[in-house]
């Protein structure tokens, strides 16, 4: 009964360090993990211990037997990824197991070592983990909305429970000695980097890729036009996307780029409602949907099948669960990529968009059908968007037009940008002692969740160094926290996201649902102020806990 790594692998390499026969790659250290689609574990050489299953943040392993029907492809995945060999040979003969790597220690000791983290998504977390390890190390994070966890609250799609899983991990971390959390406090507006930089000895800047890249054709201001990212972000409730005019009254939708939020937004407006009111989905964005008259969302792709963006995870959940259809022209095309040498991962994604159903045959339930070769010429429309017309394809009739072709990140007042690159120059995550970049500010929107885990590990090795041969700069001894509620009184602490946390929960326990979300700002500040003051007692424990 070997154990399965499925569809909502996070790639955070936990569980290769918890298997003790090193039978999930690639690990940490191999070539490939930080582009690895997702982990696999070998069925020959998995001994069922399930250490795996209790390391998996996300839950998203288990044994082969307890699969459920959308998720039997896998077996064959798992078991694809791993080369022949002989009969009773259980490890690859070049395998060896994969080094635990342990923290950067902190040697030096003139005072606590004291780090400032801004942004509080999956890289910024994981920073967090790393610096905590050591004893006598204090994390203050700054996050500019009331709620934390970046992406993993807005950015992933709601019926991708599985994957959200990992904040239960974040949430440990947030309780760790040494660690404060200013919440609805944002950098460069409530406090400097010059402020930070007084109060610490290193600021690290954990801020992702938070603009879309947009795309520079006629049209694409028009009413009706809009980015895939921010119809996820409505669809989450992220409060700065709340109340984005989303006009589903048409029957079909199209989507410029084809990797997985592509996938994901064409995924969510084909599935039932009713499936989705079972999912963290905001109130408002469910009421939208039920009245929905979407019947076909075109994924439209500049190349051919063979540089699909999505991964195949994502593409086998997607065919498993909603309806997908292709082209007779586009199935030439998927043949024609078949017949050229393609690596293992393209032909498994071609051999099942070559089994897709034909886009000819009616549409009897909500739709998604690929088509490639599509280069956008314009948005046609008056007053709002009618279609987008392709060169060489012509006009595909469509009342929204999403697009999703990327991420670029946005400067940072008093550091280094590359336009080009759309990151702060960096080396290893140091951008100059005492100020660092982990995750999508300092590689590009590339990886998983769980690719910023190494990515974080390296940045603190650099900022540990720097620490130890004395480069860092000692900080003031000013109390940040006074320094935060003096410039907004309106902060939310751990205990006020707590609060908010708690209420959700309970409100979706009430409709069987994980939870139904606060999604304006004021909302947010109004439960995070029904958060019980601490005692004097607590007060006093906190300090020393920090």
């Amino acid at each position: 009964m070997p154990h399965v790594v499925t569809q909502s692998c996070c790639s955070d390499g936990s569980c290769v360090y918890a298997c003790p026969v090193n039978c999930i790659h690639p690990s940490p250290d191999e070539p490939g993990f930080a582009t690895a689609e997702m982990l696999y574990i070998d069925p020959d050489a998995c001994v069922d211990c399930g250490a795996c299953v209790s390391a998996c943040p996300v839950g998203a392993i288990a044994p082969d037997s307890k699969l459920t029907p959308e998720q039997l492809p896998f077996i064959e995945l798992n078991a694809a990824f791993y080369p022949p060999r002989p009969p009773g040979q259980k490890v690859p003969p070049t395998s060896k197991l994969a080094p635990v790597l342990p923290a950067p220690e902190v040697r030096t000791r003139r005072q606590p070592l004291m780090v400032a983290i801004v942004g509080s998504g999956p890289a910024a977390m994981y920073a967090a983990d790393e610096l905590l390890t050591q004893p006598g190390v204090r994390v203050n994070m700054f996050e500019k909305l009331p709620t934390p966890y970046g992406l993993v609250r807005a950015g992933v799609a709601p019926d991708h429970q599985s994957t959200k899983q990992v904040t239960a991990l974040f949430d440990r971390i947030a309780r760790k000695r040494g660690f404060a959390m200013y919440l609805n406090v944002e950098v460069g507006t409530h406090v400097t980097h010059a402020d930070l930089m007084a109060r610490h000895h290193a600021v690290l800047y954990a801020v992702g890729a938070p603009n879309d890249r947009r795309l520079d054709i006629p049209g694409m201001d028009l009413p009706g036009t809009a980015t895939a990212t921010e119809l996820v972000a409505w669809i989450n409730g992220h409060p700065d996307f709340a109340s984005l005019p989303v006009d589903l009254s048409t029957e079909r939708v199209v989507v410029i780029g084809n990797g997985n939020v592509a996938l994901d937004v064409a995924r969510i407006l084909t599935t039932d409602p009713d499936e989705l009111a079972r999912t963290d989905i905001a109130d408002h964005a469910l009421a939208v949907l039920r009245d929905s008259m979407v019947q076909e969302v075109v994924i439209a792709a500049r190349r051919g099948p063979a540089a699909s963006a999505f991964t195949l995870p994502e593409l086998i959940g997607l065919t498993a669960t909603n309806q997908v259809v292709l082209g007779a022209s586009d199935r030439e095309w998927v043949q024609r990529d078949l017949a050229a040498d393609q690596d293992p991962l393209t032909r498994a994604k071609l051999e099942i968009l070559g089994k897709l159903d034909d886009s000819a045959a009616p549409i009897t339930r909500p739709r998604i059908r690929f088509a490639y070769g599509c280069t956008p010429s314009r948005v046609v429309g008056e007053n709002r968007a009618a279609g987008v017309e392709f060169a060489d394809r012509g006009v595909t009739q469509a009342g929204l037009v999403l697009t999703s072709i990327g991420y670029r990140g946005k400067p940072i007042d008093g550091l280094p940008f590359d336009e080009a690159a759309s990151v702060v120059p960096n080396e290893q995550g140091r951008v100059a002692p005492g100020v660092y970049v982990a995750g999508w500010i300092k590689r590009g929107p590339t990886g998983f969740i769980g690719t910023n885990k190494s990515c974080a590990m390296q940045t603190v090795e650099q900022l540990v160094e720097d620490y130890n041969r004395g480069a860092l700069s000692d900080p003031d001894t000013k109390d940040v926290a006074d320094l935060v509620r003096s410039r907004q009184p309106r902060v939310v602490d751990v205990a006020g996201w707590r609060a908010i946390d708690a209420a959700e929960r309970a409100a979706g326990q009430q409709s069987g649902r994980p939870r139904v979300k606060v999604t304006t700002v004021e909302d947010m500040l109004t439960v995070a102020a029904r958060a019980p003051e601490p005692s004097v007692r607590q007060r006093i424990l906190q300090k020393l806990r920090l």
